[in-house]
Order: structure tokens, then C-alpha cells, then sequence
């Protein structure tokens, strides 16, 4: 059995309970790694044989063991296999051991003879859902937060039994919402009632008891007392039905770029129909295929940037020069601006004041934070003391000197330097000479933005990415004078805002404008220069970004990407083009290239034919990719060698959290490296061989 050095091994406490109703005891499992709850519990190989050694135990006390219960420390039930230490496996052999002593060791909780239960306490991810699963019965608390089958997000597919029970306990329909949609819809996670609306677990109980009550209830059933019921399982056209929807999620979200989701509904077709134990049996040669597969290893690498390097961001001050911040002004009152105040009361429970040119805009602001909040209220995310608390808390006004005691000013307006910077000096004169000035900004300089001001050294980046409650990423810029104290305080403000930030000096659209700019830009580039857009825009499927570049433009606003383009080019000339038919398309009034008709089908607008001047260059999709990473693997190397981050991680992490970049690609650096484009542009690899990658 490999073994994983570095593995933060789970005990499985054994401790039992008298049950006189049953005459007999109940047997209670908790797992528990030592830590808190801000280092989740995980199943490797010792932790594996400590739960089989629980059960060994149980088993050996029996007869007077009645029924067996499995629960977690507070907060955490399991996260599923350790994956810190999947690294260290080095061949096929390994990777099926491993896979296949998990099925050993939950199968003790499907065959035994005594009735098993799973308190389902809190977070439950991957292997800690699947040993949920091999239990008879679950009950399951309100107050859990994430429930989860995260695998094919990393490249492998649930291999612990996930895809042989699932299915058959809620549904093929259900079965691929959770194990296929959701892991590819940014690893979206259910809530404790979207699991038992499901069927997941058989009984939904209050937090503050909820051991004693699953305890009274396991009781109940096994004395015969209480009867649970399971939905019927549709088979033969639904479950079909199911997996063919399914692939089409995962064909529109990877076009064929990874295998797992793949593999996944294979081993979900076979759960049909087939013995479990050949079921799992599958699992353990499917899972050992991709367990060394270079997209498992690629999205291991992606894992530790944005569970590790996210939360300790390279280059921030020492945390003890921030600023207590008491109150918030946001700049502005447009679409940007209100999402942002909304997130800022939300996180902050600060007063934040918007303002605008006139009361009308500083209305319709408030009124769409208030509009949120209501929603938040109607989905039960919140309660209606906090709504009426979250409404209080934000306000509007234009007149300025409601300003004067905010600690922290963002500025979130039209993206123009010269009515930035007016906004800016207008703002310095009713506020405190260290209350910090934050911009929104998306390519502009933060320096020149700061030049003409008493104090610059407060001008920090502070660059959110839409939508603002979705994208984890905040790109803080320090400008040429931007204290300590100011860096300091954005990097706390952004911790607070549950943000991941990555440090960027002041350069020309900092990190995810500028790479996308220039890879996107020569996929625009080659449809002025005649080749055809659907050509064009289907180049880069098989890397399976979330949007084609054309979509990605509609989607972002044909506006924004111009003007951005526009900044790049003045700083780039040589390397970045502005785009004169996109400014004929910006002045036609269209939003994009496409339209969709009342089904949903998307097409190219007929109306480009006579709007777009182009070349007679026409390109195939191959030779389109090629040119477009030809010119990100260039851009990437300069980018470095500038000081914009300070490590080729740090671009990787930026496009994972702000532009979506797949998790199975490993980030953008260690991608080019595989595909030889590091080499073949620049000279030399980003990463060292084996990174993201197979052990070299």
C-alpha cells in the first residue's frame, strides 16, 4: 500500500453509547485529524486503515453492539481522499491500491451485519460522501454548507462507489447533476436541504442537537419503530436520457478537452445494471488510468495554487500594518458599483455610501442593492433581520461630505483617466489624509491615476472581475508610491471579502486583461485578416475554456475589450492590434458577432457580412490555436521577466480564478510547457519538468 508522507492522518474514535431500547449500544465513529475545522478531515492510506482498525474493534465488541454510527468533528464529516498526497503515486499499480483499499475498507459499512448510519455533521466531499453512501441510512444537518462529488473538477471521477450507489439511490437524472454538472459549473456545491430534496439523506435535522436526534432516530429504525422510504428509480429511457445529457453537459463545457466527466458516465452506465462489485471493480481500473493521467496532475497543481497560494499571497505586507476600516465609499452608483456595494456591506456589516453625478443614479443604485437583498431573503440565504440590517447599511448621496469619516473609497466609473483622477482630487478634499483610495480600474494606471494627488501613497489597485459576487479573483496593484500600510489594508479588506487577491505591479492592464488581450486578440486578428468567424471561434474548443473568444466578448462587452485593446496597443504597439471592425460592430450598435433565436440557437449575425472589412487569409482552427498560443506563451515570458507577479504560479492563478482557465489544463505556464510552446517560443519551460504534469 503506498504510503503518503506528508498525509495529515484521521483517527477513527470508537466510543459507545447504551441504547436500553435496543438492549444493547451504538457503536459511534468520529473522525477526526487533530485540527480544527479550518483544515478539513481527509481519508489517506493511514487514515484508511485507522477506520478499518474502528470496525475491526466494533466488530470484535459485537454482540452487544446494536447499530453502527460514523460522524465527523465539528463542522467537517470529510472531505474525501486525501489528494495532497496523490503526487507521490509513480505508476498504475499504486494508483489502483489505493483506489481499491478504500472499496475494502467502506464495503465493511455496506456488508455488515449490524445496521449502519452516517451523521452527516458537516462539510462532505468526494470518499467522505462515498463512505455516506456505503452506510444504510444518513441523516444529514441543515447547517451544512457543502456537499459535493468534486472529482471530475480535478481530473478523476468519484472511485470509492460514488458512481455505482448514486445513481441508484436518487436518480440517474440527479446522479449526473451532482457527479457531472456541478464539478463542471465551477465545482458548485449543494446545501444541505438541495441534498435531502435530492435524496441523499433520509432525514434533515437542526444543527444544535444533532447527534442525540440522529441517535433517537437510528434507535427508532433499527428497533422497527420508523419505516424509510426511497423514491423508485427510474431505469432503461430515463437513466439513457440522463447520461445522454450528461455528455452533452460535458461536450459543451470541455468539447472532448478531458476525459473524466467521460469515464465518469461510462462507470454510471454500467451502476444500471451491472453487480456492484463489478461495478467498483471498473472504478478501480478507470480511476488508476487517470490517477496518472497528465490532467489529474495538472488539476492537483491547480488545487494547491488555489487552496494554498491563494490564501497567502506572495509579496503582501505584514498583515499588522492594515487599517481598521469602519466605513465604505463606493464611486459611483452603475451596475459595477452597486455589486460592489452590495458585497461590501454583505462582508464588511459596514455602513457604504454610493454617490453619483445625480440623486436618479444614486437611486436606482441603492434600489438594486435593496433588490439583492430581497432576493437573498426569498432564497433563505439570509434572514430578515439581516436583510433589514444589510438595507440600513447602505445608503446613498451626492452630496460628497458624507465621505469624511469612510476609511475606504473604491471608484468604480467610467474607464477614463482623466475623469478618474477628477473624481479622485474632488474626494481628497473631503476626506481623511489616510482614508485609502481603491480603483476599480481595469488597465489604467494606478501611478498616474495617484500623480497630481496630496497623498498617492494611499492610490491602491483594487481590481474585481464581473460578476463581482461569482469571481473569486482580486488583482491588487501597487502603484510607484503606494505605502505598506495602504497594501497592507486591501489585502485584509479583500480577505474579508472572502476574495483570493494576487499582487501585480502597475503595468498596462495587469494580469488577466493583458494575457487574455493578447491570446484572444489574435483569434479577433485572423477574422480581419478573412478567416471565417465560426472557424475562427471554434479554434480553441479543445482546451475547454468555459466561452469561445466571440461569446467571451458578448459577454464581457464589446466596449470594454476596445478600450482595453486600446491601452495595450499604446503601451505595445508592436504586439497588440486595435481592432477597426470591432469598432465598426461598437458603432452599429451590436452587442457581438452572434444572435440567438427563440430556442436558443446561437448564429453569426447577418448583418457582419456587411459591416466587417476583411483580408482574403484564410486559416484553419489549427493553425488559428497555434498563432493564439504562440502569442500567450510570448506574452507570459514578458510578463515575468517585467516583475508584473512574482512567480509564473501567480499568472497560472490569476487566469484559474478570474478567467476561468480549466482546472485539468493546470494553469496557463505549465500548459505551455507540455504542449512545447514555452520552448518553442521563448527559449525555456516556465515550470520544472514534472510540474502539473507525470513525475519526469
Amino acid at each position: 500500500m503506498p504510503v503518503f508522507d506528508n498525509e495529515v492522518v484521521t483517527s477513527a474514535h470508537v466510543r459507545y453509547v447504551p441504547v436500553p431500547a435496543l438492549s444493547g449500544e451504538a457503536a459511534l465513529i468520529t473522525l477526526d485529524n487533530g485540527f480544527d475545522h479550518k483544515k478539513p478531515t481527509s481519508l489517506g492510506p493511514a487514515g484508511l486503515a485507522n477506520l478499518e482498525a474502528a470496525m475491526d474493534e466494533i466488530e470484535a465488541h459485537s454482540p452487544a453492539v446494536r447499530l453502527i454510527a460514523v460522524t465527523g468533528k465539528p463542522f467537517i464529516f470529510c472531505v474525501g481522499a486525501d489528494v495532497t498526497g496523490m503526487h507521490l503515486l509513480r505508476d498504475r499499480e499504486q494508483a489502483k491500491l489505493i483506489t481499491n483499499y478504500g472499496h475494502r475498507v467502506f464495503a465493511r459499512f455496506r456488508d455488515s451485519a449490524i445496521p449502519t448510519f452516517a451523521f452527516v455533521n458537516g462539510a462532505t466531499m468526494g470518499g467522505g460522501l462515498e463512505l455516506a453512501l456505503h452506510c444504510d441510512y444518513r441523516t444529514l444537518s441543515s447547517g451544512v454548507p457543502a456537499i459535493a462529488f468534486p472529482e471530475c473538477f480535478l481530473g478523476i471521477v468519484p472511485a470509492w462507489g460514488g458512481t455505482q450507489l448514486l445513481a441508484n439511490l436518487i436518480g440517474a437524472d440527479n446522479a449526473v447533476k451532482v457527479i457531472i454538472e456541478n464539478p463542471l459549473n465551477q465545482n458548485r456545491m449543494l446545501r444541505a436541504k438541495q441534498a435531502y430534496q435530492l435524496g441523499i439523506a433520509d432525514l434533515l435535522l437542526e444543527p444544535a442537537d444533532f447527534i442525540e436526534r440522529s441517535l433517537d432516530w437510528a434507535v427508532s429504525v433499527v428497533a422497527g419503530q420508523t419505516q424509510v422510504q426511497r423514491r423508485e428509480i427510474e431505469r432503461g429511457e430515463a437513466w439513457a436520457a440522463a447520461l445522454a445529457q450528461g455528455r452533452a453537459i460535458a461536450d459543451v463545457r470541455l468539447h472532448g478537452g478531458a476525459p473524466a466527466p467521460y469515464r465518469a458516465l461510462e462507470l454510471m452506465a454500467k451502476a444500471e445494471t451491472a453487480p456492484f462489485a463489478e461495478g467498483t471493480a471498473a472504478e478501480d481500473e478507470v480511476n488508476a488510468d487517470l490517477l496518472m493521467s497528465e490532467e489529474f496532475r495538472a488539476g492537483l497543481y491547480s488545487f494547491d495554487l488555489v487552496q494554498r497560494r491563494a490564501k497567502r499571497p506572495a509579496g503582501a505586507p505584514d498583515k499588522s500594518l492594515a487599517r481598521p476600516v469602519t466605513k465604505v465609499g463606493v464611486l459611483g452608483a452603475g451596475l459595477m458599483a452597486s455589486q460592489l456595494a452590495l458585497l461590501f456591506a454583505r462582508r464588511l456589516e459596514v455602513p457604504v455610501v454610493l454617490t453619483d453625478l445625480d440623486q436618479s443614479r444614486v437611486d436606482k443604485g441603492v434600489a438594486y442593492v435593496h433588490t439583492e437583498v430581497d432576493k437573498l431573503l426569498g432564497k433563505g440565504r439570509i434572514s430578515a433581520d439581516k436583510a433589514n440590517r444589510l438595507k440600513a447599511s447602505v445608503t446613498g448621496s451626492i452630496d460628497k461630505s458624507v465621505f469624511a469619516d469612510a476609511d475606504f473609497l473604491i471608484e468604480a466609473v467610467f474607464e477614463d483617466m482623466a475623469v478618474k483622477k477628477a473624481l479622485f482630487s474632488e474626494i481628497e478634499s473631503v476626506i481623511e489624509s489616510d482614508a485609502i483610495l481603491a480603483t476599480n480600474t481595469s488597465s489604467l494606471s494606478i501611478t498616474e491615476m495617484a500623480a497630481d494627488l496630496k497623498h498617492p501613497e494611499r492610490v491602491v489597485g483594487f481590481h474585481f472581475f464581473n460578476p463581482v459576487a461569482v469571481l473569486p479573483l482580486l488583482e491588487i496593484v501597487r502603484g510607484e508610491t503606494t505605502d505598506d500600510a495602504t497594501l497592507a489594508t486591501a489585502f485584509a479588506v479583500s480577505k474579508q471579502l472572502k476574495k483570493n487577491s494576487v499582487l501585480c505591479t502597475d503595468s498596462p492592464a495587469f494580469v488577466v486583461n493583458r494575457l487574455l488581450t493578447r491570446f484572444l486578440g489574435e483569434v479577433f486578428s485572423t477574422v480581419d485578416e478573412g478567416t471565417p468567424v465560426e472557424v475562427a471561434d471554434s479554434a480553441l474548443e479543445p482546451l475547454g475554456l468555459p466561452m469561445s473568444p466571440f461569446v467571451l466578448l458578448q459577454f464581457v462587452g464589446m466596449p470594454v475589450a476596445h478600450h482595453v485593446s486600446e491601452t495595450l496597443h499604446a503601451a505595445y504597439p508592436d504586439r497588440f492590434k486595435v481592432s477597426d471592425n470591432l469598432a465598426r460592430l461598437i458603432e452599429a450598435g451590436k452587442p457581438g458577432v452572434y444572435v440567438w433565436d427563440e430556442q436558443g440557437r446561437q448564429s453569426v449575425d447577418p448583418d457582419l457580412a456587411k459591416l466587417l472589412k476583411v483580408g482574403d487569409t484564410v486559416l484553419t482552427a489549427e493553425q488559428v490555436r497555434d498563432r493564439a498560443l504562440s502569442a500567450l506563451a510570448q506574452e507570459a515570458r514578458l510578463m515575468l521577466d517585467e516583475g508584473v507577479v512574482a512567480e509564473a504560479a501567480d499568472l497560472d492563478l490569476c487566469m484559474i480564478l478570474g478567467a476561468g482557465w480549466p482546472f485539468h489544463l493546470g494553469g496557463i505556464t505549465p500548459y505551455l510547457d507540455r504542449t512545447g510552446y514555452s520552448e518553442k517560443v521563448t527559449g525555456k519551460r516556465f515550470q520544472p519538468r514534472g510540474v502539473a504534469s507525470l513525475p519526469a
